[in-house]
Formats: structure tokens, sequence, C-alpha cells
């Protein structure tokens, strides 16, 4: 594995470790050239997903954008960004495992609203707040109800 911060190709593993979901492997990497230090996941390939827009658009799956809307959420919560790592990857492994090649913006959104009602309330409502498009009051008195 190359190091992103020198580019030297000899990088050791110093950590091996399944994640929560034991369908990925948390590697914490060492590059004994510029002594830096970082992490990669490795997880098998099941396919490649493709995210229908509620415009009927297609766009590839794109787990950055997963990771971008948990930060939102998740800002000032105790979260570390392995946390969100996780996170992200639980929900693509949740999609894929479903079976289903092509997914609706709508049902990825569902399946974050899930995991964030599991693992966190504030998280959960800041993310329903926005995703459910929210108007007033009484619509976060619903949702915390």
């Amino acid at each position: 594995m190359k190091c992103p911060y020198c580019g030297y190709l000899e990088t050791q593993v110093r950590d091996s470790r399944p994640v929560d979901d034991h369908m990925s492997i948390r590697r914490r990497r060492y590059c004994p050239r510029c002594d830096g230090r970082f992490t990669t996941f490795e997880r098998a390939e099941m396919h490649d997903l493709i995210v229908m827009k509620a415009d009927g658009r297609k766009e590839p799956f794109a787990l950055e954008k997963i990771k971008k809307a948990l930060m939102v959420a998740l800002v000032k919560r105790p979260f570390t960004l392995d946390d969100l790592d996780q996170i992200s990857l639980k929900i693509r492994s949740t999609l894929e495992q479903e079976g289903n090649v092509e997914v609706t913006s709508r049902h990825i959104g569902d399946v974050i609203l899930k995991e964030l009602k599991q693992r966190d309330p504030i998280g959960y409502v800041r993310f329903a707040s926005v995703y459910q498009n929210f108007n007033d009051i009484q619509d976060f008195k619903k949702i915390v109800e």
C-alpha cells in the first residue's frame, strides 16, 4: 500500500481487526520512511450500486456522500472519524446485502435514519429534519414523540 504522505510503496500493517459487521477489515498502517500512520479498510466487492434519484437520474453510489451526511448529522456528537467510516460501511453493506443493484435515494435515506436511530437520537433528529424536509416545530415534535 502506497503511503499517502510520502508515496513510499512498502508500508507495513501494524494492526488488523474486523469492523462491526465483520464484512470488512480495518488495518492500521505505518510508513517506515516518513513515520506516517494511516488507516485502510479492506472489504469484499459485492457489486456496484446504482442510485436512482428522485428526478429519475441514475448515478454510481458514493460512500463519501453518506459520510458527509453523517458528519453533518453528528457534528459535536461523541463520534470519531473512524466511527463515521464504520457506520458508512455498515450502511453500504446493508444496501449490498439486500441484493438490489439499483437503490433509490429515498431508500438510502431510510437506511441512514434507521442506523442513526439506533446509535444517536440527536443525530437521528438532525438528519430527519433535513431528509424529511421539516417545515415547522410540529414536525420536530412528531419525530421526537
